[in-house]
């Protein structure tokens, strides 16, 4: 039986992971559920799954947890970046599931790869920021990063057994977003409720209104130049808004491999953590007879400049993508919160970068610093 631990476990990606655990008992145990700030949600996993050790964000939600929770339930409850670490170190722990939002991410998901822990990896922000770090320390240490995110997942299953030297490039698909077909000169008047509304996929805030940018594109270019270790001229951004292939590999002699299926995560996830086996979740198949043609464009890098910007965050490299993820962070936050309109998210990541001083071959220390730095730049900026 592998044991788990799930950071992140209330939020979309984990509640999944903890569907296909209930699915297939006898295959995972869980070990560590570590959450933010919904107690409640949290307190009923443990109840479900008897977890040794359960993680929030701060001492207040910690009490509270306690409150809620049995007096006999045996859960060790910790709060803050020490419990994020125990949960990604457990000793009895044979995978962690990374599926933390934000550059929250990247302390706990290192903290896991030095104890040896595999990584199922929804945690992008942990790639963008410290991509060649979190690669050099993974292999240092034999342990295998096995992607979550739809799109990496299906790279990984079209590259698996295949040549690293026969690859040619990476047509990584997306749906566009809600705001796909929307004229760019209506984008001042988005709400969040808007951005919210995605049109096939199921997602948290943050990730839905990174799809609304295409920002969530950008950051996915530079993860999967780190995790397929190619050049980010390797990687394409093709357009498909019937999200029903989620990546396409090309080879040298022209041969292209697809991953297909219906939009649904259970897929991308029970692949990273039962790897190399498939587990049968019996999910249905695309009815390829009667679905509507497959349709593909251009991304639009004048209407959705986010885009370009993170290909210039990642051809740059440095601790300039750690600049580009934390500004993105906190310029998402402030729309959500109405403090800044739609268009306003990608003038705040643009005028922070251009001010940026990159650290070319950055320690962790200084791409922490540039997180630290760029959110309070963002923060400035948008209060002027």
């Amino acid at each position: 039986m592998k044991q788990l631990s799930i950071l992140g476990s209330t939020g979309s990606i984990g509640c999944n992971a903890l569907a296909i655990i209930e699915m297939f008992p006898e295959q995972f145990g869980i070990k560590a559920l570590a959450a933010g700030t919904n107690v409640e949600l949290l307190a009923d996993q443990i109840k479900r799954f008897s977890p040794e050790l359960a993680v929030v964000i701060d001492e207040n939600r910690a009490l509270e947890l306690k409150r809620i929770l049995p007096s006999m339930s045996g859960v060790e409850i910790m709060y803050g970046e020490d419990g994020y670490r125990a949960a990604a170190t457990h000793g009895s722990v044979d995978m962690v599931v990374s599926a933390i939002v934000g550059a929250a991410g990247l302390v706990p998901t290192l903290a896991a790869i030095e104890a040896g822990k595999d990584i199922a990896l929804a945690n992008k922000e942990s790639i963008v920021m410290a991509g060649e770090i979190v690669s050099k320390r993974a292999d240092e240490k034999g342990i295998n990063i096995l992607p979550i995110d739809s799109e990496h997942s299906a790279i990984f299953q079209c590259i698996v057994g295949q040549r690293k030297e026969d690859l040619d490039s990476i047509l990584l698909t997306g749906s566009g977003g809600p705001f796909l077909n929307r004229p760019a000169s209506e984008f001042a008047n988005i709400t969040p409720e808007d951005a919210l509304a995605h049109p096939t996929w199921q997602m948290g805030k943050k990730i839905s209104v990174d799809s609304a940018t295409l920002m969530n594109k950008g950051l996915e270019v530079i993860e999967a130049k780190s995790l397929f270790k190619v050049s980010m001229d390797m990687i394409k951004i093709v357009i498909h808004p019937q999200s029903m292939i989620h990546s396409m590999v090309s080879f040298r002699d022209g041969s292209i491999i697809a991953q297909l299926g219906i939009p649904d995560m259970k897929v991308a996830i029970a692949y990273a953590m039962s790897y190399p086996e498939r587990l049968p979740l019996r999910q249905p198949i695309p009815d390829f007879v009667n679905i509507d043609p497959l349709t593909f464009k251009k991304p639009d890098l004048d209407k959705f400049p986010c885009l370009a910007l993170a290909y210039a965050a990642g051809r740059e490299g440095g601790t300039l993508p750690a600049v580009l993820n934390a500004s993105n962070e906190m310029a998402v936050r402030a729309f959500l919160d109405r403090r800044i309109p739609f268009v306003k998210i990608s003038e705040v990541i643009g005028r922070i970068m251009e001010i940026h001083s990159v650290v070319a071959n950055p320690e962790l220390s200084d791409i922490i610093e540039a997180d630290r730095w760029a959110r309070e730049m963002a923060d400035e900026l948008m209060s002027c």
